[in-house]
């Protein structure tokens, strides 16, 4: 029983693993559509969050039968559980990447984002990626420190998101309320999609160390 509780923790965790890499790989190819206006990488992203949705399904199905087949008590409880809490972040964050690809292919064939804004954006997303590899690493391999490694990033995405908001409600913006609602609802999207790391991140402290989580995002 043991062999067979721990083969299904290694599928479960290789599919968390193909879900990390998958968010991480969408959000890459949704601000390349953003910022350059590229309407097949926003078709991609569109197409292929249905791949996410159905990594994450495969997780529900496979906590839930692992559960009825080994009920599993303490540790091995709070393993499957961790895996289920972080396939929902996972698919939401795959959500996320698709709002930025639809923002991209709405404002086809121009760009989404005026060049005063592209700045902020890259930096977003340069950081947004930076935490998306490192969920993908500490999935593999968790340790007690992700969340607070994690936590420093979000704090980082934060101040570009304020940085945004400075340039949307300077008095100088030209562009006018909708480029300027477009660009806070894109930083929403990226604040958020490191928000959901950060929770992955506390997930995985919690693996470990056993502690409760204090404080959700």
């Amino acid at each position: 029983m043991r062999e067979e509780f721990r083969a299904d923790l290694a599928e479960v965790s290789r599919l968390l693993v193909t879900m990390a890499e998958a968010v991480r790989a969408a959000m890459k190819k949704a601000t390349k559509a953003l910022l350059t206006a590229d309407i097949e990488a926003a078709r991609a992203v569109m197409e292929r969050d249905a791949e996410v949705d159905a990594l994450y399904a495969q997780v529900e199905t496979k906590v839930a039968d692992t559960i009825a087949r080994q009920a599993p008590v303490a540790v091995d409880l709070r393993t499957v559980i961790t895996a289920l809490h972080i396939s929902a972040d996972l698919e939401r964050m795959g959500d996320l990447a698709e709002h930025v690809a639809k923002t991209a292919q709405r404002r086809h064939p121009s760009p989404a984002v005026p060049a005063e804004l592209r700045g902020v954006f890259q930096g977003m997303a340069e950081r947004a990626d930076l935490m998306a590899e490192k969920i993908t690493g500490l999935l593999a391999s968790p340790e007690a420190g992700a969340a607070e490694e994690l936590e420093k990033d979000d704090d980082a995405m934060d101040d570009l998101e304020r940085e945004l908001f400075k340039i949307l409600l300077h008095d100088d913006w030209p562009y006018g309320a909708e480029t300027a609602i477009d660009g806070a609802l894109l930083g929403r999207f990226y604040e958020r999609y490191a928000d959901h790391a950060v929770n992955i991140g506390e997930q995985l402290a919690f693996l470990v160390t056993g502690e409760p989580i204090t404080e959700q995002q």
